[in-house]
């Protein structure tokens, strides 16, 4: 995920499209996150919006909530992608919120600093973004994780914009596909969603892969695939399909017609057609909340 694979064929994007990646952090991020927020002015009710703290065991946690202004709304916790929380992904919130959900895009490099700690999936791509997020990718494991989810469940249901009767969805892009997959087994009792968009090591032959929780969690599934993700590891959805069949718990897994990081508006593989199609795919999933 994010690798030198997804890279190339991020570049193979941007020269079909006549762009260098300097040409892209400056013009089509932007041009993308219009698009993303077109989709929400005027299209729902109005939003409430602010950047919240969280305690967690591990210290102060900051992260982005939004939710429509009035009633009570099904809680969703978003984990970024590798670049963190930034206006792409509160954007991508917001959209969530519009169609009626209390939304928690966290930031899971707090340990390392509030967000942005990059502005754009662009820096991600610059030797001083990686070097710059090294050390906090080296903080998080399935422990910080499993004690994250916890509090930020706790703080959705704390608050009065989220209705406690229903159950909460998690929701990861790249990274966080995985974290959202974690998400619902350290809380299986309020967890009953979880969607994982172009995420790696679902399913892996490590001790601790998120494939192997399942049977402890109580959600859910939509598993939305990148092409060459499964190109390259063709047999992962399979894994994960058994797996989720043995533990009793419905999945939706599929090949996107995309590659690694279709579904975020400020990446130069962003699939508007594809993301849409998956976004669809998630407010189902959510429905049954």
């Amino acid at each position: 995920m994010c690798d030198d694979i997804t890279a190339d064929a991020e570049q193979a994007a941007l020269t079909a499209k006549g762009l260098s990646r300097r040409d892209f952090a400056v013009l089509g991020a932007a041009a993308s996150l219009a698009a993303c927020a077109s989709t929400v002015e005027g299209s729902g009710p109005a939003l409430s919006e602010s950047t919240v703290r969280i305690t967690t065991p591990d210290g102060t946690a900051d992260a982005f909530f939004v939710h429509p202004a009035k009633g009570r709304h099904p809680g969703v916790i978003l984990w970024p992608d590798i670049a963190g929380l930034r206006e792409a992904k509160m954007a991508m919130a917001r959209r969530l919120a519009a169609s009626g959900y209390a939304v928690l895009a966290v930031n899971q490099y707090f340990r390392g600093g509030p967000a942005p700690v990059l502005a754009s999936f662009a820096e991600w791509r610059t030797p001083e973004g990686q070097a710059k997020l090294r050390p906090m990718i080296a903080q998080i494991n399935p422990e910080t994780i499993a004690r994250d989810s916890a509090a930020y469940v706790a703080f959705l249901d704390g608050q009065r914009a989220v209705d406690t009767r229903r159950k909460i969805g998690a929701q990861g892009y790249c990274m966080g596909g995985a974290m959202a997959i974690r998400t619902a087994a350290a809380v299986p009792g309020r967890v009953g969603a979880v969607a994982s968009f172009h995420g790696g090591g679902l399913a892996s032959d490590k001790p601790d892969s998120p494939h192997l929780l399942l049977p402890g969690s109580k959600a859910r599934y939509l598993i939305a695939v990148g092409r060459n993700d499964d190109a390259r590891d063709p047999g992962e959805k399979d894994r994960f399909g058994a797996a989720a069949a043995a533990a009793g718990r419905p999945a939706e897994i599929e090949v996107y017609p995309a590659d690694h990081g279709w579904c975020v508006p400020d990446t130069p593989i962003y699939d508007a057609a594809q993301a849409d199609r998956a976004w669809q795919r998630l407010l189902a999933l959510y429905a049954q909340l």
